[in-house]
């Protein structure tokens, strides 16, 4: 099965948490380090549609509509963890990009980058596991 580049139209999920496979999603420190670091990835070499930005209030509203619907057998693994930490960086105001990243020389170049502006979160999603960046 390929993996997609997502839009923003698209909310990939699994057990109803979260899961875009072949992304990478970052948050930032606030909404403008995020557009900064998005800018620094295009700059980088990433097309515009591999790069989708997300302000601390669409990430918050998307975890507030997604987290009472997780299942509950997800609610005992990894990926619901993760939509918590998600919901609460966003509650502080942190500014997110999710990244296309297929292969392992894109993750490293977004890593890169997002070390760069001082990102405080970075997961890569695989087909059957979510991997910490940072």
């Amino acid at each position: 099965m390929a993996i997609k580049r997502m839009t923003k139209a698209d909310r990939p999920q699994s057990l109803g948490t979260y899961n875009p496979v072949g992304h990478v999603l970052l948050a930032f420190p606030d909404d403008a380090t995020a557009q900064q670091a998005r800018q620094a990835l295009r700059d980088g070499g990433f097309d515009e549609e591999d790069l989708l930005f997300y302000s601390a209030d669409e990430e918050r509203a998307q975890m507030d509509a997604m987290l009472p619907g997780a299942s509950q057998l997800a609610g005992f693994g990894y990926e619901v963890t993760l939509m918590r930490r998600y919901h609460q960086l966003a509650c502080e105001g942190c500014g997110w990009l999710l990244v296309y990243a297929p292969d392992g020389p894109h993750t490293e170049r977004a890593m890169a980058i997002a070390r760069q502006h001082n990102a405080r979160s970075a997961v890569k999603y695989h087909w059957l596991v979510v991997e910490d960046l940072l």
